[in-house]
């Protein structure tokens, strides 16, 4: 009788022993979930179609393209008389500055004027040219948008901005 109760004493304690080791791990394990904010198909919709709007009333017909925060394609909208090249070129700038999350006008000037800083035009996939703007809910970026075909990168970032403005209610 009295190894049977050691037996079980030791059994008890092997259970108690490993339930804590599983308590110490649980954590661990809940801190790598992790909780994203990201754009949504309909807010990436009406950015799309704000900043091609906003170009459109200043004469210039671009693509606008919006990507999540992972740079992933959500919308794409191109202006009747916009020229093929322009929806891959707001595609990468959306990309880039998701990427990033910085304005590509911004990253091609710090590439200009840093030697440091100018080996990211060979970065696969980055378009350093003016137009690419982070979209953010309050300090998070949920996503970029991309212009593409206004007679220069500022321009381009200035529709952006104006297709951004437009939600802005939406982005809290």
């Amino acid at each position: 009788m009295h190894s049977s109760l050691r037996l079980g004493t030791l059994a008890v304690s092997l259970v108690l022993c490993a339930w804590n080791v599983q308590a110490q791990q649980a954590p661990t394990a809940a801190a790598a979930v992790r909780t994203e904010r990201n754009i949504s198909l309909e807010l990436a919709n009406q950015i799309a179609a704000a900043t091609v709007a906003a170009c459109s009333a200043n004469g210039y017909a671009v693509a606008a393209t919006v990507v999540d925060r992972a740079g992933v394609v959500r919308a794409v909208q191109r202006a009747d008389t916009a020229g093929a090249h322009t929806v891959a070129a707001s595609e990468r700038k959306a990309w880039t500055s998701a990427s990033a999350k910085a304005p590509t006008l911004a990253m091609m000037e710090n590439a200009q004027k840093n030697p440091g800083a100018a080996n990211l035009v060979n970065i696969p996939g980055f378009l350093l040219l003016g137009g690419g703007v982070p979209v953010k809910a309050g300090n998070e970026v949920i996503g970029a948008v991309g212009v593409g075909g206004a007679p220069g990168g500022h321009l381009d970032e200035q529709c952006a901005n104006a297709g951004i403005e437009k939600v802005k209610a939406q982005l809290g």
